[in-house]
């Protein structure tokens, strides 16, 4: 009975990086008509809001101090947030922007020795050659040059892995539900904020891109953090992070099936090197993974 509640819960976890990948797809499609830090800071109160109402019950009792510890993340969030999709809006390759972003896994333990002075295992010195040879290799593009848009994927990796360590520093004693629902909130409200200083709003919006926007924010956030809440509670947090490496690979793959993008032999060198520097900075849970199944 265990074992099939973990193979549930391993293929909706599996199913939640599919969604996460798609994600960047319907983020893409709903740039082309409208401006990018509007698009995130609705988006993201939206599905904060939507996060609310599925989980009332579980925002009783709140403590005020985790609730600014929160707010904090979520503050931090929203500075990821805005380098990400700036570099989703003037990058021309969803792939490549994936991989890199995902590097802010791989991130955690070296800020977290920056921050707080741990001391990161070794691991995670072991996965950074790879992670560093394959941002080389994505980043000279075929050795024709590289993209601006690539600083702002790597800012938002940095940025993600500064949110990561403040939420493992804090104490937090709410439902993940809420915790999510207030990162969301806050990173949209800070996003908002910084369009209306910076952006011009369109005049109208068409269909196609609504409908885009709201696949992004109902399917690519508000269900994919539903359906990740629900996979994480019925698993062991070892395994789903494990799992959730996958959502680069989706992105790209998608990326491919839906713009025709393709990638030289340099740049599926360097995904396979940012994708290697992911597992064997999970090596201790992988070995943890392959005990359990003995």
């Amino acid at each position: 009975m265990k074992q099939g509640v973990h193979c549930r819960a391993e293929l909706i976890l599996l199913l939640v990086t599919m969604l996460a990948g798609l994600g960047w797809v319907f983020s893409k499609e709903a740039l082309a008509g409208l401006p990018p830090l509007f698009f995130m800071g609705v988006r993201f109160i939206v599905a904060g809001f939507v996060l609310f109402l599925v989980g009332q019950k579980y925002f009783k009792a709140l403590d005020w101090q985790n609730v600014k510890q929160a707010s904090l993340a979520g503050l931090v969030m929203g500075i990821a947030m805005m380098f990400w999709v700036t570099g989703l809006d003037q990058g021309s390759n969803l792939g490549v922007g994936a991989f890199i972003t995902s590097l802010g896994v791989v991130l955690v333990p070296v800020v977290a020795r920056f921050m707080f002075g741990q001391k990161p295992p070794l691991s995670v010195w072991l996965a950074l050659p790879f992670a560093v040879i394959g941002l080389a290799l994505l980043a000279v593009n075929n050795g024709v040059g590289f993209e601006v848009a690539q600083l702002y994927f790597l800012g938002s990796a940095v940025a993600l892995a500064f949110q990561l360590n403040l939420l493992s520093r804090f104490s937090m004693r709410m439902h993940v539900l809420v915790l999510t629902a207030i990162q969301l909130t806050v990173a949209g409200i800070l996003l908002l904020f910084l369009s209306l200083l910076t952006e011009t709003l369109p005049d109208s919006m068409s269909m196609e891109v609504a409908g885009w926007f709201l696949a992004s924010t109902l399917i690519a956030t508000s269900l994919r953090f539903l359906l990740q809440t629900y996979g994480m509670s019925l698993t062991p947090v070892s395994h789903a992070a494990v799992i959730m490496n996958l959502e680069p690979v989706w992105a790209a793959v998608f990326a491919v099936l839906w713009f025709g993008e393709s990638m030289g032999g340099m740049q599926i060198g360097g995904c396979f090197f940012v994708f290697v520097a992911m597992l064997v900075n999970r090596w201790p849970q992988i070995k943890g993974i392959f005990r359990a199944m003995k």
